[in-house]
């Protein structure tokens, strides 16, 4: 197989499928979609590995789908990271801009490098340090202030933590796959690169990612990110109510979630009926899709409140102009856009992936929003770094750096 320097990957480990998706970026900086894996997770719940081996399988079986349907080596990806472990909160730094009272790159380094000294507890570690704005003597709302002149700068960043714990098994199930890690990524930043658009990030929007075991909340105003939160249930939950509800084997529950099930019983016709499958070889049953709706929507009800006092937890509750962004396996369901708007009381819309060429009408579903936002993700940061940054070498020393830091914490 073929190894080019300008082929990327991202690998979504989540808890209900691993999916790897593999893009070429092009000189005008535009990714093209050249191959998707997917494969049953086993190894992860709520979004935590608690299987190696099984996660490890797993992994090794996308990555192999994938990298036929590209015909390309995979050696390197960029994976991302969700359950509830993680916490993010935002933070402030303060420095003097030296002589000649002109503000350079190594300014912008040092004041984030201020904001970012807080006291966290020796299990975690921050996975990101994400700048929001900076303010030059009393002047604020700056993005870029490289050039600018002045003697006191500040900046505002969004610092995103995680449980060293879960982190080290994610790298080591990668590693154990065969797999370099270029960089681990939360998932919500992830999807909201594949799913938003800019003026939804300026005017302010919350993007919820419904997946299998967790539900993602990112927040943005002002083009920045302001609030992320995970959130312990997802889709899995409605497939184990659908269950227990119908009296149906959870794969078949699964099946009947995707092709019938819908998130508002109002939506579904009276006279609208399913064939539910029975257990221990029993005959199917005909039974009103209302119904199935019935059981659906409550969990549905349940995951949307908690997504709404999380919003307005954070304060930014008046801020997001532009509503909901909601995406994820879940987002599928019919009907999810109309429950969003009833629950949260904010315009809602479903998350697909854009600006995407080759394979893109392959991943045009919600439910690769966070795989094609780590592939989004990687290409960005490796724009930033120039001609080389496609090589991947600094992405294996940021994580082998930060990996090396946590052992020290810890021995």
């Amino acid at each position: 197989m073929a190894r080019r320097e300008n082929i990327l990957v991202g690998l979504d480990i989540g808890t209900t499928k691993v999916c790897a998706i593999v893009g070429e970026v092009r000189e005008d900086g535009r990714v093209d979609i050249t191959g998707i894996g997917r494969h049953p997770s086993r190894g992860l719940r709520k979004g935590v590995v608690v299987n190696i081996e099984s996660t490890v399988q797993s992994i090794k079986k996308a990555v192999e789908e994938a990298e036929v349907m590209a015909g390309v080596q995979i050696n390197s990806v960029y994976a991302g990271i969700a359950g509830g472990h993680i916490k993010g909160f935002n933070s402030r730094g303060v420095i003097a801009v030296k002589d000649p009272r002109e503000v350079r790159q190594s300014d912008v380094r040092r004041v984030i490098d201020a904001a970012r000294a807080v006291a966290i507890p020796q299990d975690r570690s921050i996975l990101h340090v994400v700048p929001q704005g900076f303010v030059i003597d009393d002047q604020d709302g700056i993005k870029e202030p490289v050039g600018m002149s002045g003697v006191r700068l500040e900046a505002e960043v969004h610092i995103v933590t995680g449980a060293v714990s879960s982190v080290q098994n994610i790298l080591k199930s990668c590693h154990r796959a065969g797999l370099q890690v270029l960089d681990i990524v939360l998932e919500p930043l992830a999807s909201a690169e594949a799913v938003l658009t800019p003026d939804e990030r300026d005017l302010g929007v919350a993007l919820i990612d419904i997946g299998g075991g967790t539900t993602d909340l990112a927040i943005f105003v002002e083009g920045s990110i302001r609030h992320t939160a995970v959130l312990p249930m997802g889709g899995n939950h409605v497939t184990n109510d659908i269950a227990v509800g119908l009296r149906t084997p959870s794969r078949e529950a699964e099946g009947l979630k995707k092709s019938h099930g819908c998130a508002l019983a109002s939506m579904v016709g009276p006279d609208e009926t399913i064939q539910a499958p029975s257990v221990g070889g029993r005959p199917a049953r005909e039974m009103s899709r209302r119904l199935l709706a019935e059981i659906i929507e409550p969990r549905i009800e349940e995951v949307l409140v908690l997504v709404k006092k999380e919003i307005q937890r954070s304060g930014f509750d008046d801020m997001v102009a532009s509503g909901v962004v909601v995406t994820g396996g879940t987002a599928n369901l019919s009907g999810i856009a109309e429950a969003v708007e009833r629950f949260t009381d904010l315009p809602a819309r479903q998350g697909f992936p854009m600006r995407l060429g080759g394979l893109s009408d392959v991943v045009g579903n919600p439910m690769f929003a966070t795989g094609v936002g780590l592939l989004l993700y990687g290409a960005k940061e490796a724009a930033s770094k120039g001609p080389s940054g496609l090589s991947g070498r600094s992405g294996v020393g940021k994580v082998a750096a930060r990996m090396k830091a946590w052992f020290r914490e810890f021995f």
